[in-house]
């Protein structure tokens, strides 16, 4: 089982990982072996609420199926092993980040003293651009 949050835990036999052969740079590591994982996670096999299940799907994006599958993509090393825990790490920090509840932001007013510091400045800059139109000279 691995644990996302106090609310949520999902058993690791849910996550299917196949390893496919990585794409870019390599050499003959790459077109020989399959490192690359893949990992698909359907997410309606978990109890999210309302809000955590609208900031998944708004999270995961284009990895996000039209079905609810989570399909993640980890090629960042050689190995096999290393690209399967970076998956799960992946997946893990997405329905973290999902299952945290965004705060709120309260409204609040400017204080006096930077509504006055935000005038002079206006007045001060406007000064300076008065004072570089042509100067007239009545003889």
């Amino acid at each position: 089982m691995l644990r996302i949050s106090r609310d949520l835990s999902i058993d690791e036999n849910d996550i299917d990982i196949s390893f496919v052969r990585a794409s870019g740079p390599g050499g003959q590591n790459v077109n020989k072996l399959s490192t690359a994982a893949q990992l698909r996670f359907d997410t309606r096999r978990i109890r999210l609420p309302e809000d955590a299940a609208l900031r998944l799907n708004r999270l995961a994006g284009q990895r996000m199926t039209k079905d609810g599958v989570i399909v993640i993509h980890a090629q960042r090393f050689r190995t096999q092993e290393r690209n399967r825990a970076d998956a799960i790490d992946r997946l893990t920090e997405l329905l973290r980040e999902a299952m945290t509840r965004p705060i709120p932001r309260r409204a609040t007013k400017p204080t006096l003293g930077s509504k006055t510091r935000r005038l002079e400045g206006k007045k001060r800059r406007s000064d300076i651009k008065a004072k570089r139109g042509s100067t007239r000279f009545d003889d």
